[in-house]
């Protein structure tokens, strides 16, 4: 199953954090086969949030919400089950000073396909 484990936390405290922890995690992560993606992301004041509204584009500075907290990267991981989705997620560095986000991925391109053959083919 694949899960997306969004890192959050305080931009100082993570800033604070020695990035190579961060990259000695992703490549053990990456050896083990469990990695299919992960970046860092720019500071939140490098956000823009775009919103459309009534067919209308609204681009403005900033992420969307305030708040204390922000996304600083994610780990896409491919885990076995429920306890390996969370003991990946504990051993990522930033858990230590924010926390992870763990969600699974929901298989959108997967089901419109199959349901697509279905519709055309009427396969079930």
């Amino acid at each position: 199953m694949k899960i997306l484990c969004l890192v959050y936390g305080e931009e100082q405290a993570l800033a604070n954090m020695p990035d190579a922890h961060c990259v000695a995690y992703d490549d053990e992560i990456r050896r083990s086969g469990h990695c299919v993606a992960s970046e860092a992301l720019q500071p939140a004041s490098t956000a823009t949030t775009v919103r459309v509204r009534n067919g209308k584009v609204a681009v403005t500075d900033g992420p969307f919400a305030e708040t204390k907290e922000f996304l600083a990267g994610f780990y896409m991981i491919e885990a076995r089950d429920l306890n390996e989705r969370f003991q990946l997620a504990a051993r990522i560095p930033p858990a230590a000073v924010g926390s992870i986000e763990v969600r699974p991925i929901r298989p959108i391109r997967e089901t419109v396909r199959a349901n697509n053959l279905e519709e055309t083919h009427g396969i079930r």
